[in-house]
């Protein structure tokens, strides 16, 4: 299945409330998978949420780095 994923890593620093945003497509079956082996080696917590309209959004601690994946599917 093809996904628009949009990537966002949240800066954690004081008066800046910025964040890098990367935007890509993607084909897996299994976005949760595809996140687990994208950071693949890293200390990670994940937690996955279904919304009604059939996005994905994956909320990431990576050692202390709040991310979030969001994975729109494309017809």
């Amino acid at each position: 299945m093809q996904y628009e994923m949009i990537r966002e890593i949240f800066n954690e620093c004081a008066n800046n409330q910025m964040r890098d945003v990367f935007v890509q497509e993607i084909e897996t079956d299994d976005p949760k998978k595809y996140v687990e082996d994208y950071l693949s080696g890293k200390d990670i917590e994940l937690d996955e949420d279904v919304l009604k309209n059939g996005d994905i959004i994956i909320n990431v601690n990576v050692s202390g780095l709040r991310q979030r994946f969001s994975f729109t599917s494309i017809d």
